[in-house]
């Protein structure tokens, strides 16, 4: 009986070729398009499950207000909270902390490489995180001070002849920057997984902040061992099977009154919460992040996608299913005539539907399969089909998901129409009389505008997208990034009497080559996260009466080489900067702090004082607000000190027309001015963008999967066409006859896709308002989501979909209505 199933099924698909193979398309397409970003969604959901303990193990967030508003929402906090949670509350059972290093310049003997994930860690770290070690005691590896892990790939770098065994470099001494005192290697770890939000190439003991000694001989950061006033450090707790840990932060207010006192900070109210580990990639839009993040709603918006993808492909299957079977009436009647069953007839639709759906199948792994390279390289990362069977959670739930899709538009697509052709008595079919009813027809054309609607919707929103993108990158940033190249801070130079002669020294020497217009220095760089200060005030206001602000060292001519308006007052002068920080006294406001320090004009502000602690500082300068961070951030309230510092990095503004000889001149005068010191530089512009990496590939993914999308409706839509058009040959033929013109055929044969198109745009559009609508909330600076780009995007569908028809309606308005009588 089987064989019999198949070999019909084999004839039918075979007889209806064009049919067969759109539906064949249409479905491997939209599997194809589902897998690749099912891969991508599990391998997001699946950052840091791979931990033994990822389900108890949670980050410290806190909130801190000053004067009831909230001016940090933060994942950094004070060294001594981890312990004192460990303390205070029998539901942690065990605690770790970790503070990011800047880049180091990992020196061994003659070799010198720049190292930019660097951690110190906790000696619990290893024990809380699952970061197995190649070589080295995980138990003690990071207890002593000075004490490193190194990862495979760097301890590859450093010793390449002894990178097939590790454990031979256990005891090596390696030296960081330019400090003197030797650090141990103790331990070589497997690099850390790409889904990892904690990443590191060098992990050094958290013990060599406190308990390592400087060259003066005092401790090199006193506050990092136990303090409830330096903030600068990173908190994660494990807490014991079976807690709850929203119970758990109702206690934490106690505890925040009980050790934290505002007033010896920064007169504000501080709030602890608990973050679980396997949401700080996604769910991490806190200040100071130390971690590699992403973007939950488009994680979820993706998955969204795909789901719709697959319903539309099978709803395309569905609908063209139903067509078809309306044609195979007569077959049906004939069978039910000569005492086959209805179960028989349902098994034999269903035997055609497995066929297609397995053959759709087998095309979308062998379409994923060739596209993978290029997906990845779009993803920058390395996915794979392992990605959906998973072994953390999460990702094998979306794969049980995916297979349960598949077997029910196997199940759907196969029964419904055998059930719609039983619902028919056989002398009906066997007269000839219609058998697609009305009820039919309008399930057909609800499915057809349930497809464009999802169609439309995707593109309106990817427009929206498309327009952000480019508002992005077009809007004004206040500040001019471009030609600006960034060197590294000389992290081998120290700071002694000569540094800031020699800085400037190297400065004016570049700046005579033609192709420099300008450099400077300053202590971060825009797109860089800046200091904060939460003590400031204006002279002769209450002490209580505190602001926060952004605060950030730089040198004569910051302003002007980043074109930063100045809006009242002068930019700092030689005469501002001294090595002594106790000479320095002039300061420079942006709009915003001028405006917070109750400043009612930039004017009204030069000559002012403030108070920064309790330093005094003159005001000499009010410039125009820039935006130091991405767009996703709102403008702060910033300041500008006249500083240099060892850690300073240096912007030249360079002519490009002929940049590789001007690096390589400028790269001739550092090594002459700072020896030994390794030229490590980048493009402002493109550091700058790449805060937008997330927001770009999430515009990119959607655009695509959304033009599949409506490529897969419009699959659906041509079989339709040539299934009415079949069905109406007759009508038109006698049409003709009666004198009916080509265009008027035409123009009866597109009116009800137009009809169609207009209802989904209606369908589409609020929803995709919506949606767009909360997705852009996530930017401080946001374009609007107006009519004409929904308009645009519901005219483009409605011209793509008539596009689609029009081809097959015109052939049918010009066939001579002779053959479509005579066959009949």
């Amino acid at each position: 009986m089987l064989s019999n199933f198949l070999k019909i099924a084999w004839r039918s698909l075979w007889r209806n070729k064009i049919f067969s193979l759109i539906n064949v398309m249409g479905l491997a397409t939209g599997m194809a398009a589902c897998l690749l970003i099912l891969q991508y969604v599990n391998f997001k959901l699946s950052y840091d499950r791979f931990h033994n303990n990822a389900d108890h193990i949670y980050r410290v967030i806190n909130d801190r207000y000053q004067e009831g508003k909230r001016i940090q929402h933060g994942a950094m906090t004070y060294s001594a909270v981890g312990k004192a949670l460990n303390d205070d509350f029998e539901e942690v059972i065990g605690n770790t902390r970790v503070r990011p290093g800047k880049e180091k310049i990992v020196r061994y003997r003659d070799r010198k490489l720049t190292e930019q994930r660097v951690l110190y860690a906790d000696d619990s770290f290893l024990s809380i995180f699952t970061f197995p070690l190649i070589a080295g005691d995980a138990s003690s590896a990071l207890a002593d001070p000075y004490g490193l892990i190194l990862s495979e790939t760097l301890a590859a770098k450093l010793f390449p002849a002894e990178s097939s065994d590790f454990q031979r470099l256990i005891g090596k001494v390696l030296f960081l920057d330019r400090d003197p005192t030797p650090y141990r290697i103790t331990g070589i770890s497997r690099d850390t997984p790409s889904n990892s939000h904690l990443r590191f190439h060098l992990l050094v003991s958290y013990a060599t902040l406190y308990k390592g000694m400087g060259t003066d001989g005092n401790s090199r950061w006193a506050a990092a061992e136990h303090s409830f006033t330096a903030s600068d450090f990173w908190h994660y707790i494990q807490l014991k099977p079976g807690t709850d840990p929203k119970a758990l932060e109702t206690k934490l207010r106690a505890f925040s009154e009980r050790h934290f006192q505002g007033s010896k900070v920064s007169g504000s109210l501080e709030e602890f919460y608990l973050q679980p580990l396997t949401d700080a990639h996604l769910y991490s839009n806190f200040d100071y992040e130390i971690g590699e993040t992403g973007n939950a709603v488009a994680v979820w918006s993706l998955f969204a996608i795909a789901l719709l993808i697959i319903l539309v492909a099978w709803v395309n299957y569905v609908n063209l299913s139903i067509a078809g079977s309306l044609k195979r009436a007569k077959e049906v009647g004939v069978r039910k005539v000569a005492g086959a069953t209805g179960g028989q007839l349902v098994r034999q639709f269903l035997t055609e539907s497995i066929l297609v759906n397995m053959a759709a199948f087998l095309m979308a792994v062998l379409l994923v399969v060739i596209l993978q390279d290029t997906y990845n390289r779009l993803i920058q990362h390395p996915l794979s089909f392992s990605l959906l069977i998973p072994k953390e959670s999460g990702g094998l739930g979306m794969t049980f998901g995916f297979v349960f899709l598949l077997i029910s538009g196997m199940l759907v697509s196969g029964i419904y129409p055998a059930l719609r052709l039983l619902s028919i008595k056989p002398a009906t079919i066997l007269k000839g009389k219609p058998t697609a009813s009305p009820t039919g027809a309008g399930f057909r054309k609800a499915l057809i505008v349930g497809q464009f609607a999802v169609a439309t919707a995707l593109i309106s929103s990817s427009f929206i997208m498309q327009r952000q993108m480019e508002f992005m990158m077009e809007e004004d940033l206040g500040l001019n990034i471009d030609q600006v190249l960034i060197i590294n801070p000389p992290r081998l130079t120290g700071w002694d009497s000569t540094y800031v002669k020699r800085v400037n020294s190297f400065i004016s020497e570049i700046e005579q080559f033609t192709s420099v217009k300008q450099a400077t220095t300053s202590w971060r760089v825009p797109g860089d996260e800046l200091d904060r200060d939460y003590n400031v005030r204006r002279q002769g206001d209450d002490a209580n009466k505190r602001h926060t602000t952004r605060i950030m060292g730089v040198s004569e001519g910051f302003t002007d080489l980043y074109g930063i308006g100045l809006m009242a007052g002068r930019t700092f002068r030689p005469s501002d900067f001294s090595t002594d920080w106790h000479d320095l006294h002039h300061i420079i406001l942006n709009r915003t702090s001028a405006s917070v320090l109750g400043f009612p004009t930039p004017e009204a502000a030069i000559g002012k004082k403030i108070m920064i602690h309790d330093k005094e500082w003159d005001i000499i300068g009010v410039v125009a607000d820039f935006h130091q961070k991405s767009l996703h951030h709102p403008i702060e309230p910033t300041l500008l000190i006249p500083e240099y510092n060892e850690n300073s990095f240096v912007s030249v503004k360079v002519d490009t027309r002929n940049i590789t000889a001007t690096i390589s001149a400028i790269k001739e005068k550092y090594e002459e001015f700072f020896p030994g010191n390794l030229f490590d530089h980048y493009f402002l512009d493109n550091k700058f963008q790449s805060q937008y990496s997330n927001d770009r590939l999430f515009g990119d993914i959607s655009g695509i999967f959304s033009g599949l999308a409506i490529v897969i409706a419009c699959l659906g839509l041509l079989g339709l066409s040539l299934f009415d058009t079949a069905r109406r040959n007759k009508e038109i033929g006698i049409r003709k006859v009666l004198g009916a013109t080509v265009p008027s055929i035409v123009i009866m044969l597109l009116k009800d896709v137009f009809g169609l198109v207009i209802i989904a745009f209606l369908i589409a559009t609020p929803i995709a308002w919506y949606c767009t609508d909360h997705w852009l909330r996530d930017f401080a600076f946001r374009i609007e989501a107006e009519w004409w780009i929904f308009a645009l995007a519901g005219l483009s569908t409605a011209i793509i979909a008539l596009l689609t028809v029009c081809f097959q309606s015109v052939k049918t308005a010009l066939m001579n209505p002779v053959k479509s009588l005579r066959s009949e």
